[in-house]
């Protein structure tokens, strides 16, 4: 091993680096975004309730961080792209992705009206397809490394059939892009991970809780994940001692149930 590593190699300063976090109004992405702001990064919220992304710049300015705040509804795809030229003209060119922003189907597959099927897919799977290939266009033309983190689902790999297939489908989708774009942009030294988080505290799973009832008390741990518990796999995937890692999945289900 090089010297020039330091012992151990495990640098989490993102000072320099642009961050886009959709679905950054609350839950995971809200986290995600102070989580990246915190460690030094300029950070765009994007998200469709505007009053949400104020309250978020506020608290990234509140502890001495830059952000800028993109009204985004990532079903509009000739917004998607504008983003990305807003975000440059405002914080400079995007080097971090997270494509947090997702919504449930929480129907029967048979049930579902074509409305709701094409916002599914077009918020889960074609708009971050969109923004990642706009993001990676410009790390291209500019010759820049830049890092894209899919957040995902462990619904991608198991299906317990309660009413939510095409949320399943559409993340398995997330999976397979993380893997496709990884080895299409490897040689431009752009890494595209893909985190899967099990059952973690958000307004999506409370609404799944109002439906059903606590799924907690089924799970090993009988608990639900924090946010904050998923701090440490962002920053591994977004920070400089990664930059070998591309294309990979990682779970993180507090062993929730069978993969």
């Amino acid at each position: 091993m090089s010297d020039s590593f330091p012992l151990p190699y495990n640098d989490s300063d993102l000072s320099g680096q642009v961050a886009l976090v959709t679905g950054a109004t609350a839950g995971l992405g809200r986290r995600f975004a102070l989580v990246l702001a915190k460690c030094g990064a300029k950070v765009a919220l994007a998200g469709r309730r505007e009053e949400r992304l104020a309250e978020v710049a506020a608290e990234i300015e509140a502890f001495g961080g830059e952000s800028c705040q993109v009204p985004l509804d990532m079903t509009d795809q000739a917004a998607v792209v504008d983003a990305v030229e807003q975000v440059e003209q405002q914080l400079g060119l995007i080097t971090i992705l997270v494509n947090n922003a997702g919504i449930p189907d929480a129907q029967r597959a048979h049930r579902m009206k074509l409305d709701l099927i094409n916002r599914v897919f077009d918020t889960n799977l074609v708009g971050p397809y969109i923004l990642s290939c706009e993001v990676a266009k410009r790390l291209i033309a500019t010759e820049q490394p830049g890092r894209m983190v899919n957040i995902a689902s462990v619904g991608a790999f198991r299906y317990d059939g309660n009413g939510a297939a095409l949320y399943s489908i559409t993340k398995a989708g997330m999976v397979r892009m993380t893997e496709a774009l990884a080895v299409e942009w490897s040689r431009f030294n752009i890494n595209v991970n893909c985190i899967a988080p099990g059952a973690f505290s958000s307004e999506m799973m409370d609404g799944m809780i109002e439906r059903v009832g606590d799924i907690s008390a089924n799970f090993p741990r009988k608990r639900m994940g924090q946010p904050a518990q998923l701090d440490s796999t962002l920053l591994y995937l977004c920070a400089p001692a990664s930059e070998c890692v591309t294309g990979a999945v990682i779970k993180v289900s507090d062993g929730q149930g069978a993969m």
